[in-house]
């Protein structure tokens, strides 16, 4: 654990790789290569605990420990029994064994899971003539596998609960957006904290809360605890020189202008609730309403939003009739902003009548989606910037 550097991989949701480059840049990474679904990096040991205290698009943080060729289970059964396990936990505490793969040609991933559980158990036999239990549900040590068409690679995760888990949603919604996907929003529009920002449709108030963070610079895993806590040599005195440092960083009385609306009463007392924990009453501005009939608050800003989209008939046609008006809206209300929507409905560009100026792909679990750029700037108005097209002549070819 000493070794001045080290592998790790980070996943993150698909699309938002670049936003977590970016990011691991910035936090001091080396050797950072994004793949699909995720980042590989180098660096120190302690790096390990930074990622996993800043980084706010980071699904989990896994510790690389080793890469061997394998043909069949067996090679996986003794790559896997031949490593030193008791360096990084004890036989005291309970294990969990996770395996992915891609384009493996091995036919059961289930036995392969097994196989390794028991290289690990059969590791600590043979070293302390006694083996750590198992524990599906709130294991100690959670211990990775993933295996391509040559290659096992094992890894320690460091995280335990997800990363997008900050600690501070104590109300919940029906199906809401996860953190670190609302903070990708947020970076991939671009908004700086000088700037308005504005959710319509706020739901739980996730993108406004984690726009709120970032701005302030509050550090999204402040407050939680992790699974790097429990390796053997966890350095605690200098984990907690790490967070007082990221506390002495915040900007807490940063002036912003965030606001939030949504027309589900429920919804919005959530946001409230929320917002309150954070202690964010003051800073994001929250009323009960409907998109269609609400004001902008400034001349011009973001709109960043993920608007429901039909599951059942009924909500289908009533998108139908909702999407047009939005549109509408947008045009008259909004103009000199940018909007920014993310949906799974592929008809939204042309229901509002409006002509992406981009799109990127995303995905919410394992629902792909959309994430639309406009910027509303009527023809003729204010030349100097980019224009959406909304004339006439351009509403059909969305």
């Amino acid at each position: 654990m000493s070794a001045p550097h080290h592998l790790f991989f980070a996943p993150c949701p698909s699309g938002l790789e670049a936003v977590l480059v970016e990011e691991l840049e910035h936090l001091g990474a080396m050797t950072i290569h994004a793949t699909q679904g995720g980042v590989s990096f180098q660096g120190s040991f302690t790096l390990g605990y930074h990622v996993n205290l800043e980084s706010r698009i980071a699904s989990r943080v896994l510790l690389q420990l080793s890469r061997e060729n394998y043909q069949d289970e067996q090679d996986i059964y003794h790559a896997t029994r031949d490593f030193p396990w008791w360096e990084w936990f004890s036989v005291e505490q309970t294990i969990k064994v996770k395996v992915q793969a891609k384009k493996c040609p091995l036919k059961s991933l289930d036995f392969v899971t097994l196989r390794i559980k028991d290289a690990v158990c059969d590791a600590f036999m043979k070293k302390k003539q006694a083996r750590p239990n198992v524990d599906t549900h709130a294991p100690d040590i959670q211990i990775m596998g993933f295996l391509d068409d040559q290659t096992f690679t094992v890894y320690l995760d460091m995280t335990g609960e997800p990363l997008f888990k900050r600690g501070w949603r104590q109300a919940r919604i029906e199906a809401p957006l996860r953190e670190n996907l609302a903070a990708g929003l947020v970076k991939l529009s671009g908004w700086t904290k000088d700037q308005a920002l504005v959710d319509p449709m706020c739901g739980g108030g996730t993108i406004l809360i984690e726009a709120a963070q970032m701005a302030r610079r509050v550090a999204p895993g402040l407050g939680r605890g992790f699974a790097f806590q429990k390796f053997r040599g966890f350095d605690a005195r200098l984990w907690e020189t790490i967070c007082r440092a990221s506390i002495a960083k915040q900007a807490l009385t940063t002036p912003l202008s965030l606001y939030g609306s949504d027309r589900n009463a429920a919804a919005l007392q959530v946001a409230n609730t929320n917002c309150r924990n954070l202690g964010l009453s003051e800073t994001i501005t929250l009323q009960q309403g409907d998109v269609l009939h609400l004001q902008s608050p400034h001349e011009e800003g973001f709109l960043i939003t993920n608007p429901p989209y039909g599951i059942r008939i009924g909500e289908y046609a009533e998108l139908a009739k909702f999407y047009p008006l939005f549109g509408d809206v947008l045009k008259k209300k909004y103009c000199g902003w940018q909007a920014y929507i993310f949906s799974s409905d592929r008809r939204v560009p042309k229901m509002i009548r409006l002509l992406p100026t981009k799109k990127t792909p995303l995905f919410n679990g394992d629902l792909e989606c959309r994430y639309y750029e406009f910027k509303l700037v009527s023809g003729g108005h204010r030349k100097s910037r980019r224009t959406a097209s909304v004339a006439p002549e351009e509403m059909g070819k969305a």
